[in-house]
């Protein structure tokens, strides 16, 4: 210890502060490291292929898996058709999953049996301090108000490839989702045509306030209208890190088969802005596979996906 004084106090007063400011920042970094998981892994439930073929029948849309890699995270898809216990050692082993859009039904489909098994791990370990985030889009989303309340709750709406500004409810403004985001871009979203929408049934602000299951759960961010029905369109869970968007958030930097999706400046940050913080989420999850071997079995990287722009609204898609 007194050779090390003697070095420290024979630096020169500049070589001392730089000395000395190296030293708090890498423990501040090795701190602050040390809560954070920098690999996190996260699930993208598959769902059902309509027409399906040998070796082809679930699929994921590759779009969701880059928005979740374009922020730091590595992917795993969620099979259908699995057991139970096959869910459970998966969620122990990932740090968050993705219920993404599409058109299997969320009341009775092998989409919703994997979503069910999930939500309800997820629930009991967000109870039991385990924090493990869930996210939900579109079709997803509605998964989602359908496990929360236990009822089919969507109204029919005309909003098929619309595209819409947001509109903000006072419940963002103290929001864990859009905490991060800059003035200008929150500006954007409420003003531009940013946010796509693919779904023909939404969740109604009446329906919304009058169930409640959900009003205890969720606070809602944003809604929007299709001319004649308000819908919810944002919500975070009140106790738990749960989010969903009744729109496409990932469509804005990686789907080109639509004319209507929004590339804009904003509309592309957009996409990153909600990407980094559904990570960032992921990242305060510290499960783990038990072998780096069991790990890369089941990583994405495994598969390939294959060009479906010119027959799909998704570019590209991965088949199971």
């Amino acid at each position: 210890m007194e050779a090390f004084q003697r070095r420290l106090f024979c630096f020169p007063p500049a070589k001392l502060c730089f000395s000395l400011l190296y030293i708090s920042l890498s423990f501040n970094l090795f701190c602050c490291s040390a809560d954070r998981n920098d690999r996190p892994i996260i699930g993208v439930l598959a769902q059902e292929v309509f027409s399906p073929k040998p070796n082809e029948s679930a699929y994921i849309a590759a779009s969701y898996v880059k928005f979740l890699e374009s922020a730091g995270a590595r992917v795993v898809p969620v099979m259908i058709k699995q057991t139970l216990e096959e869910y459970k050692t998966l969620f122990n082993s990932i740090n968050g999953i993705l219920f993404p859009g599409g058109g299997a039904s969320i009341i009775s489909s092998e989409y919703q049996r994997a979503a069910e098994a999930f939500y309800e791990l997820g629930i009991e370990a967000n109870k039991n301090g385990d924090y493990f985030p869930m996210w939900g889009t579109c079709l997803g989303f509605e998964q989602l108000t359908y496990l929360t309340s236990g009822k089919f709750l969507l109204t029919h709406t005309n909003t098929s490839g619309v595209v819409l500004p947001l509109d903000f409810t006072k419940d963002v403004n103290d929001s864990r989702m859009f905490k991060g985001f800059p003035g200008e871009l929150m500006a954007a979203l409420s003003t531009e045509k940013i946010t796509e929408n693919s779904h023909q049934w939404s969740l109604t602000t009446s329906d919304y306030n009058t169930n409640a299951e959900l009003t205890r759960f969720y606070k809602v961010l944003s809604t929007n209208t299709d001319g004649n029905v308000e819908f919810v369109s944002t919500v975070e869970a009140y106790d738990y890190p749960i989010y969903g968007t009744q729109w496409h958030p990932e469509k804005n930097a990686f789907e080109w088969t639509r004319p209507y999706i929004a590339h804009s400046p904003a509309a592309v940050k957009t996409t990153f802005y909600m990407a980094q913080f559904f990570v960032s989420e992921a990242r305060k999850n510290f499960h783990r596979f038990e072998s780096k071997e069991e790990e890369s079995k089941v990583l994405i990287y495994n598969y390939n996906p294959v060009y479906t722009g010119d027959v799909s609204a998704f570019e590209q898609i991965y088949l199971f």
